[in-house]
């Protein structure tokens, strides 16, 4: 893989996608970020710009942004997974690798409970894989890191990223972007079915943190340096 390719993130302008293109950009890949308003995800480019200086970032409207790079992150609320993977349709091709990132999650916590909305595919990246065009290849990843720390450059991370998907090259591809990232382990959890156990990890974090006021991660003890 090019280190020139960009990488698209759909949904750039959130909490989650932001923090992913400032890390990649400090990281030194060319990132386009997506929005439905080309004005807001220009907007968050000058910011990864100003907190980066020299970094390669632009913004975009999602579907131009889709078009970019051969691995495009989906970083959308669930509730619009279905909305943005519809518009993509057309932008989206044979090849590409499309990275969910989204969590069928309540859209509001409240009290002590975190509710997940039904999902009949059994996951939000089973739905990704079958709405998506023939050819493009659906991996699951980074449900367990905090956008908040992600977006803080000053914070350091060390955790894992269970990566999910059925074809071993595409998470292998999607698991190096990762590992750019310092502090990050991407670990290899197993056919894309298994999405719907990572994707379950996210109100328990969630839970955890609201009580103890932090931003928690997951760190898998026992496993051998080389992963991939």
């Amino acid at each position: 893989m090019s280190t020139r390719e960009p990488i698209p993130i759909v949904g750039g302008t959130g909490a989650l996608g932001f923090g992913l293109a400032l890390r990649l950009a400090a990281a030194g890949r060319a990132v386009v970020i997506g929005s439905r308003d080309a004005g807001r995800a220009e907007e968050a480019a000058e910011r990864v710009r100003e907190q980066v200086p020299g970094a390669e970032v632009e913004g975009a409207e999602n579907d131009e942004a889709a078009k970019r790079g051969p691995i495009v992150f989906l970083a959308v609320p669930f509730r619009a997974q279905s909305e943005n993977l519809t518009n993509l349709k057309g932008a989206l091709g044979e090849g590409q690798i499309l990275v969910d990132a989204t969590v069928p999650l309540a859209a509001a916590v409240s009290g002590k409970a975190t509710r997940l909305l039904g999902v009949p595919q059994g996951s939000a990246a089973e739905q990704a894989q079958e709405m998506v065009p023939d050819g493009v290849t659906v991996v699951s990843a980074l449900h367990t890191v905090s956008a908040a720390t992600l977006g803080n450059l000053d914070a350091q991370l060390d955790e894992d990223v269970l990566v999910t998907g059925d074809a071993k090259e595409a998470k292998r591809r999607v698991a190096e972007l990762i590992a750019l990232i310092p502090g990050l382990r991407p670990v290899n959890a197993g056919a894309l079915e298994t999405a719907r156990l990572v994707e379950g990890l996210t109100p328990l974090l969630i839970s955890v943190n609201i009580r103890n006021r932090t931003h928690t991660g997951v760190k898998l003890t026992g496993l051998p340096d080389e992963l991939w």
